[in-house]
């Protein structure tokens, strides 16, 4: 269900009923409706797709680097650990490494954060903050904790995931150096990330949640429509 598409055709709907009847509080609920519905859905828009013209659109694509590193953060400071390690050292021999545990234990808050923080400090924050600001955003976090984890689950239990593991973990010296190689290869997996997979992979976690943002604007923005229709009959 497009909830975009519904709330702005609602809102031409009651903006075309108004202005056939001939009647004003109809058709400014109906205008102001749409506007708000509209002028959000611009806002989601631009936060994924580039818009000749617009400053700050795009800021998701535009802003990939700090994603992908974002991801190695996460990767080697919270599930690459010495301590995770020797653990998959003891229990991985000779089977798959179970890695679901440890990444459900694993606390992806701060990524969340680290995300809304690079949305607030773009260009499209302060329109953002026409709709809520930052607690706009709140409702998308247990989604995008639950998908990323999810994610990295199905990746940890790939057959190839699980042979670069083995192979890497048979090496000498392994607790003194595994550290580099397992960095060496989440960088070299992030580097074939493009903007586009970044888009998309963040896309797919929250946009379908911030067609909320839509709703919402077109019901306030026809609450409004009918006070100031009501003012003015």
């Amino acid at each position: 269900m497009n909830k975009s598409l519904i709330t702005n055709s609602l809102a031409i709907a009651v903006v075309v009923t108004g202005y056939l009847l001939q009647q004003s509080v109809v058709l400014s609920v109906g205008l102001f409706a749409l506007s708000g519905a509209l002028t959000n859905w611009i806002a989601v828009h631009m936060l994924f797709e580039k818009v000749p013209g617009l400053y700050g659109s795009g800021v998701i694509p535009a802003r990939f680097e700090d994603f992908k590193a974002g991801i190695k953060s996460l990767m080697m400071e919270q599930f690459f650990t010495a301590e995770n390690i020797d653990r998959f050292l003891k229990g991985g021999e000779g089977g798959d490494l179970h890695l679901a545990p440890v990444i459900e234990k694993i606390d992806l808050s701060p990524s969340f954060d680290s995300l809304v923080e690079t949305i607030m400090q773009s260009s499209f924050g302060s329109m953002l903050g026409m709709f809520g600001g930052q607690e706009a955003l709140d409702p998308l976090k247990e989604p995008f904790i639950k998908n990323m984890k999810t994610s990295l689950i199905e990746i940890a239990q790939k057959d190839e995931f699980q042979q670069l593991l083995r192979d890497e973990i048979e090496q000498p010296d392994v607790m003194s150096d595994i550290r580099k190689q397992v960095e060496a290869i989440v960088e070299k997996r992030l580097n074939e990330l493009t903007p586009v997979m970044v888009k998309n992979i963040i896309q797919q976690m929250i946009r379908q949640h911030l067609g909320w943002l839509v709703v919402w604007g077109g019901v306030f923005g026809g609450a409004i429509g009918l006070l100031a229709g009501v003012l003015t009959v």
